[in-house]
């Protein structure tokens, strides 16, 4: 018999939505409103679709055919990318990569680095940094008792810190930051950001910054980009994603930045490009996202696209409010929903997170997602997401409202 990962055997339980989408599965009552997974509901823009339907007819012709396109992506996709999204910083078209999802980057990146680096990540976290790590035997053992592993440090964001963690207290070679936060929806300022770049120069470190929401951003002196901050393309990774900028879910495409300055060192002590060994990987394990998905990205930013996407963002931040002004009227605190799509809410009474979500789901037939799948330091919280139809989302703050808690 061969061998098998047995690093696979350290995970704990199944994929937290894979969870909560049997129990919604299971649950016998009707018409579920679904404030749990991040999936979006309003249409693709129609300046997207209009793109995407002349890249079909393009594909009709012998002459208007693609085939492969570069691993990378389209220079035209990645010269609009870095002319609109870093325009101002230091970051040129051949350090950003297209992909087919951000999730997919921020899981395959942990290729590049050794296996015996050392790993903090915010709790709570969105589970595929910590799970992706399990995979690649840098998480130790699970403890039980602590619901952490025993290798990975945790960096807790609860209410008395504002959701806004510590730097480590021991080294650690690769730090997970996502900022809107994911699941909580906080927001870190320029200043804060800038002291984890210090921090991660200081130390020789490397911050893979997770950027996915940065279109929710409304606020003043929030960063959208961690290159905001001087000498950040020295120590940073920027993972970011057309899913919910531009309803891109089932579309798949997203971007990952790689800059030039950006080294590490082999166990010869010689300095490696980090840029260059994602492009490897890149064109050994990737194929491209396809030319009609990537036309209907650059549609993104057409004057006309800008202004479409803007208006499908200022929807899911009204659902955002109409979710967070419900909760403060029942009396639940809550957090988020200002700068991010996602709403952060401590469970009334002391209530388990996992005990909410099936209170909630029996008795009002409202999905949401428990704090403690994200995390230790997620129990006790539970997000609900704006990425439904306004619609639904009175409706879900309704039935919320009518419960007994």
């Amino acid at each position: 018999m061969i061998l098998v990962n047995e690093n696979y055997q350290r995970l704990q339980g199944s994929y937290l939505f894979s969870e909560i989408g049997k129990r919604i599965a299971a649950h016998k009552g009707e018409g579920v409103i679904k404030l749990g997974i991040g999936d979006v509901t309003r249409p693709l823009p129609p300046a997207v679709i209009d793109a995407m339907h002349s890249a079909v007819d393009d594909m009709s012709s012998a002459q208007g055919l693609h085939g492969y396109g570069p691993e990378q992506g389209y220079a035209w996709l990645r010269e609009a990318i870095a002319d609109n999204d870093y325009a101002n910083m230091s970051i040129g078209a051949d350090e950003i990569f297209v992909s087919d999802g951000a999730k997919c980057d921020t899981g395959n990146i942990g290729e590049l680095f050794s296996g015996t680096c050392k790993v903090a990540v915010q709790d709570p976290v969105y589970p595929v940094y910590v799970d992706t790590n399990v995979m690649a035997g840098r998480s130790g053992e699970y403890d039980s008792d602590a619901k952490a592993y025993t290798d990975i440090t945790y960096l807790p964001c609860t209410a008395e810190n504002n959701f806004k963690p510590a730097l480590p207290s021991t080294p650690v070679d690769l730090i997970y930051l996502c900022y809107p936060n994911n699941p909580t929806g906080t927001v870190l300022t320029k200043d804060e950001l800038k002291t984890w770049v210090n921090y991660a120069k200081k130390n020789g470190a490397i911050i893979l910054f997770d950027a996915a929401y940065e279109a929710f951003i409304r606020e003043d002196d929030i960063p959208r980009s961690i290159y905001e901050i001087d000498g950040a393309d020295e120590v940073a990774i920027e993972f970011r994603s057309f899913s919910k900028t531009a309803g891109f879910t089932g579309t798949r495409c997203a971007y990952t930045v790689v800059p030039k300055a950006l080294y590490g060192v082999d166990s010869s002590g010689a300095k490696q490009s980090i840029r260059d060994m994602w492009n490897r990987r890149h064109c050994t394990k990737f194929n491209g996202v396809p030319y009609i998905t990537q036309k209907g990205a650059l549609a993104c930013y057409s004057e006309q696209g800008k202004e479409q996407i803007k208006e499908t963002i200022d929807y899911y931040l009204n659902n955002a409010k109409i979710i967070t002004s419900g909760l403060k009227k029942i009396g639940i605190e809550c957090f988020g929903g200002v700068n991010s799509p996602y709403v952060w809410l401590k469970t009334p009474d002391g209530m388990g997170s996992w005990e909410f979500f099936d209170k909630l789901l029996n008795e009002a037939n409202v999905a949401g997602t428990p704090g403690a799948g994200f995390g230790s330091s997620g129990e006790g919280y539970f997000r609900l997401t704006a990425f439904n139809t306004e619609e639904n989302t009175i409706k879900a703050v309704e039935r919320l409202s009518a419960l007994t808690l």
